[in-house]
């Protein structure tokens, strides 16, 4: 509905700040009246509209405006033709890395040299992990921030990571970085002046005079890091308040009941909107909105201020893509895409974490099951959206999809998340993997791991062993674990170190501010001596970086598996085989995995499902075809083995 006096209100603003509606600001203006309205209703949806909330919606403008103004004419034109390509996040022509920058090559401004490596596997996006400045001995990896706006240190400067973005715009390169939407370190500027005593910005956080409110909180909160850091509450003596600090006792959670931490915090995300980013990650906006009486997890409020912060960014940025890093249940990430008038107008982009679980519960057990209990609701995901799939991240590897999805598979649920942890830990007796339990909560028994990809899937016990066939079936397991990910819709992300089969570091064991978090195993130094093992297609390396760099090429080959939402999964017809038809047009792909070490036979039956009659099949992987057979007869995938199959 046309609203008078909010047009009139937009238009004063914009002649205020001199915008050339007819000119240069043309796009930007037609982006802002036609998206004012549904700004203004979120924003007061939260904060009302009474005097100060109004002031604040000025302000919000003016930060919008401002942004664009200051938006160079080169992401001008990427933002048109980003808009003209449509979803362009949604192509099977991007495939990305995430890294840590220091680890990978030493500091921003020796990473364009790494960028032929990463081009010749097949890369052209890039995660770089938090590089603003955040204390040691107290970063959480970079999560803690200290100054959103300065690189720390460590890393370089702001001029060098601004080279680096140049650099990869001249190669055609994408890049994600961090927001951490959630807290601030305690060493931020906001914090300081808090300890200070400073009443505006203890606003900018939840501190308390006492326990009162806090032990309220905690009665509905769930710990976080029960080991590390118990508790949601930290006394700062300085102020002598209680503070929120859900994470660790070092990072201090923002208030967004409080606008002013909004706009102040949209100003951040728009100044990395402005360096080029692409894509940005936003950290943990699960927990961006607190409530008493509540876990102050996935909030309804959580989502109205993404969508707020989604809309501001279309209109000021709209070339930047927004991802939400919300590591929850399956049937709450779907609402991180939008629900209602929002579906596919809150994130663009969200990790398939269950996915990523699930293929780590089908390696263990060699049964597809439970993975594909799941899929029901992942196929939820709306068009227009895209996930980014992978195998393993910086993180950790959570258990946490549904108990319902165990037992449709015949398990018993607490049984089964025990036989993982103790498969993955090398606690088992059959167990190939070389891992360790992370963050287990002595209460509930709940834990998750850690460990490389290459570790957990064996490669570190049988160099250790010396044993040449476990060595070769660790490969597989890798190799298979990536091509699930690789061709199952979305953007594939490798971990750094995966492509060359790193196996899990221990050298954080010597560093203070790291021992404690055994998450670090897998985030290796890498050894470029060892990384150039990977032009030898007869070494371990060599093999890996090798098989990595087809499957990619593979996926950029075919359109058809671009993310259309045109994924079908096909009927279990062996428990052993994950299998999914990719279908768009005239182009059908089926992609087939056996979990099992042993053969598993598919009838051919599994192929003529889909009303599509087809003869031939060719496997883009081995470059082998097959004619299909009559139904009482089978395809054969040997151990571990993955098929490409283009229907002919």
């Amino acid at each position: 509905m046309y609203q008078y006096t909010l047009h009139q209100r937009v238009t004063k603003a914009c002649e205020t700040q001199k915008i050339n509606v007819s000119g240069r600001d043309r796009h930007f203006f037609v982006r802002l009246i036609a998206n004012t309205i549904t700004l203004y209703d979120l924003y007061t949806s939260i904060y009302g509209n009474d005097e100060a909330a109004e002031k604040g919606f000025d302000e919000l403008l003016k930060n919008i405006i401002t942004t664009h103004q200051e938006r160079s004419e080169t992401l001008i034109a990427k933002d048109i033709a980003k808009e003209e390509e449509g979803n362009w996040f949604c192509s099977n022509q991007i495939a990305g890395m995430s890294l840590y920058v220091d680890r990978f090559a030493n500091n921003l401004a020796s990473l364009p040299d790494k960028f032929p490596y990463l081009k010749n596997l097949g890369i052209n996006f890039l995660h770089l992990m938090p590089v603003f400045e955040s204390p040691a001995g107290e970063s959480d990896g970079g999560y803690a921030v200290s100054n959103f706006r300065k690189v720390d240190s460590r890393f370089g400067s702001n001029k060098d990571l601004e080279a680096v973005i140049t650099k990869m715009q001249a190669e055609k390169m994408y890049l994600m970085l961090d927001i951490v939407l959630n807290h601030t370190s305690h060493k931020h500027e906001w914090a300081m002046l808090a300890k200070s005593g400073d009443k505006k910005y203890q606003d900018y956080f939840y501190c308390y005079d006492d326990r009162t409110i806090p032990d309220q909180f905690e009665q509905t909160m769930p710990e976080i890091f029960p080991e590390a850091a118990p508790g949601s509450f930290t006394y700062v003596p300085e102020c002598k308040k209680w503070v929120m600090t859900v994470f660790h006792h070092y990072q201090w959670d923002l208030n967004y009941t409080n606008p002013s931490v909004l706009n102040e915090m949209l100003s951040n995300i728009f100044y990395y909107a402005n360096l080029g980013i692409d894509i940005l990650r936003i950290d943990a906006p699960a927990f961006i909105w607190k409530q008493l009486g509540t876990t102050c997890q996935n909030l309804p409020q959580a989502h109205t201020l993404l969508r707020l912060i989604k809309q501001a960014v279309h209109i000021a940025a709209p070339g930047m893509a927004i991802l939400g890093e919300a590591i929850v249940a399956p049937s709450e990430i779907m609402k991180y895409f939008g629900t209602d008038n929002f579906t596919a107008k809150e994130c663009d982009v969200a990790y398939n974490a269950t996915q990523m679980a699930l293929q780590w519960d089908a390696l263990a057990t060699g049964d597809t099951r439970v993975m594909l209990a799941a899929q029901g609701e992942l196929l939820q995901k709306p068009l227009g959206t895209t996930w980014i799939t992978y195998t393993r991240c910086h993180d950790d590897i959570g258990l946490g999809y549904d108990d319902a999805m165990i037992a449709a598979a015949g398990y018993n649920a607490y049984e089964h998340r025990r036989f993982l942890k103790d498969f993955y830990s090398g606690a088992h007796e059959y167990s190939y993997a070389t891992g360790a339990l992370f963050s287990v909560n002595p209460k509930t028994q709940d834990a998750r791991i850690s460990g490389s990809l290459a570790s957990l899937c064996g490669l570190e016990k049988s160099i250790t062993e010396n044993n040449q066939e476990a060595i070769r079936l660790a490969i597989l397991r890798i190799l298979l674990m990536q091509a699930q990910s690789i061709f199952l819709g979305g953007i594939p992300m490798l971990f750094y170190g995966d492509e060359a089969g790193y196996t899990n570091d221990y050298s954080y064991l010597q560093d203070e501010g790291k021992s404690y978090d055994n998450r670090w195993m897998h985030r290796p130094i890498i050894d470029w001596e060892k990384n150039k093992k990977t032009d030898n297609e007869k070494t371990i390396e060599g093999q890996i970086f090798g098989a990595t760099k087809k499957l990619l090429a593979i996926r950029k080959k075919l359109a058809v598996l671009s993310d259309k939402k045109n994924i079908t999964w096909l009927t279990p017809h062996n428990i052993h085989i994950a299998g999914f038809l990719r279908a768009y047009d005239t182009e059908r792909v089926y992609c087939l995995f056996n979990y099992s070490n042993k053969a598993a036979y598919l009838t051919w039956y599994a192929f003529k499902e889909h009303r599509f009659k087809s003869t031939t099949l060719f496997d883009h992987y081995s470059g082998k075809k097959y004619k299909i057979g009559p139904d009482q007869e089978y395809l054969v995938l040997e151990p571990y083995q993955f098929m490409i199959l283009e229907a002919k």
